[in-house]
């Protein structure tokens, strides 16, 4: 295909309400979209890289440069017949997955638009509807933690995760528990213990919950490895896994029994739909999570997780979750039931608002391709 412009765009969208983590809080995003046109088309993409290198290496400024400099020009001076060419276009820049997503995931989208058919369907998908959990952020206070897991299991979702941080899980988790005994509950930690704390992780085992995800360093294998044999808690990784080397990795060393995948994370669709086969192929469930991704982000995720594999419910929740008003039309909704219905048109399925795009981009630039002495 005849890439014929690049243009990035930073947005800044304000969430419904803020959300906290183990890294901290965050009120306001901002967000680097990708379009890219190519012979009469659009295909879009998101950079989900945070504000601040916290989650990864990356943040928004890194990654703006990152895709002016270096790869949009790359892209440029290439004709790409598909986005699983891309890594091969991107080999020389090493590591920035989430800034080299934006763009191979813009050209995924392409792809299905130019062959007339669901970005769903292009990467392999079978599921016409995908089963859907919420991610709820740590909390002021436990009274509203509650009153939050009331609303979203009211809404209907099919699991909930809760952010947890030495200090904020042993109490929370038994709240939780006593109100509703029956509800699938996971926990997510983002890193926030060590392995000294062991004894502490154990009593996780009370709850009866889904997975623990990423409960150890950011990098690690070995030491999860040697957590999930004192736990009957599954371990879910994270932020470990970059690629499809460290999903088999993990795998082998038994460092986990459940892998989360998310686009940026590995680099794009070429490396998830990877990661997604190698643990297929071993056994190993696999789940969609979440960035805090705008509606253009949050439908590139409804279409990873319609693959075979995505057994359990992810991260992949309704738009107005997050945003009093999303980017793209129709707005992710979810059904009374917890599933999202995947759209069967061609490439996301999504329009998106170019009208909204433009009126809360902060800055922009066309990217030209690089010239070559």
């Amino acid at each position: 295909m005849r890439i014929d412009a690049i243009i990035l765009r930073e947005v800044h969208m304000p969430l419904v309400r803020p959300f906290e983590t183990s890294f901290g809080i965050t009120r306001n995003r901002r967000i680097l979209l990708v379009e890219i046109h190519s012979e009469g088309l659009i295909g879009w993409g998101e950079c989900t890289a945070g504000e601040r290198p916290f989650f990864s290496a990356e943040s928004t400024d890194t990654a703006w440069a990152v895709i002016t400099q270096e790869l949009g020009p790359m892209l440029n001076t290439e004709h790409p017949e598909h986005g699983g060419q891309c890594p091969r276009i991107f080999y020389q820049v090493r590591g920035n997955p989430m800034a080299r997503a934006a763009l191979e995931n813009a050209i995924w989208d392409l792809e299905a638009q130019r062959e007339g058919i669901s970005l769903a369907k292009l990467i392999g998908g079978v599921q016409e509807s995908i089963p859907c959990g919420v991610s709820l952020g740590i909390q002021p206070s436990i009274a509203d933690l509650m009153s939050n897991i009331e609303r979203e299991l009211t809404a209907g979702y099919q699991r909930i995760k809760l952010k947890v941080k030495p200090g904020w899980d042993i109490d929370v988790l038994e709240r939780v528990r006593h109100r509703w005994p029956g509800i699938s509950l996971s926990v997510d930690a983002n890193s926030a213990y060590r392995l000294r704390d062991a004894d502490h992780l154990t009593q996780f085992d009370r709850f009866d919950l889904l997975m623990i995800e990423q409960p150890l360093w950011h990098d690690d294998f070995y030491y999860h490895s040697m957590l999930q044999k004192r736990l009957e808690t599954p371990i879910c990784l994270d932020e470990s896994i970059r690629n499809r080397r460290d999903a088999l990795a993990a795998i082998e060393m038994e460092s986990c029994r459940i892998i989360n995948i998310k686009l940026g994370r590995v680099g794009g669709f070429s490396e998830a739909i990877a990661v997604h086969n190698a643990a297929q192929e071993r056994g190993v469930p696999v789940w969609c999570g979440g960035m805090l991704e705008s509606g253009i982000g949050r439908s590139h995720n409804i279409a990873l997780s319609t693959l075979e594999n995505f057994t359990l419910p992810g991260d992949v929740s309704a738009s107005a979750r997050y945003w009093a008003e999303d980017i793209v039309d129709p707005a992710v909704t979810v059904s009374s039931q917890g599933e999202i219905a995947v759209p069967d048109t061609p490439g996301r399925g999504y329009e998106v608002r170019t009208d909204l795009v433009e009126k809360l981009t902060v800055r922009k630039e066309t990217i030209r391709a690089m010239v070559v002495a």
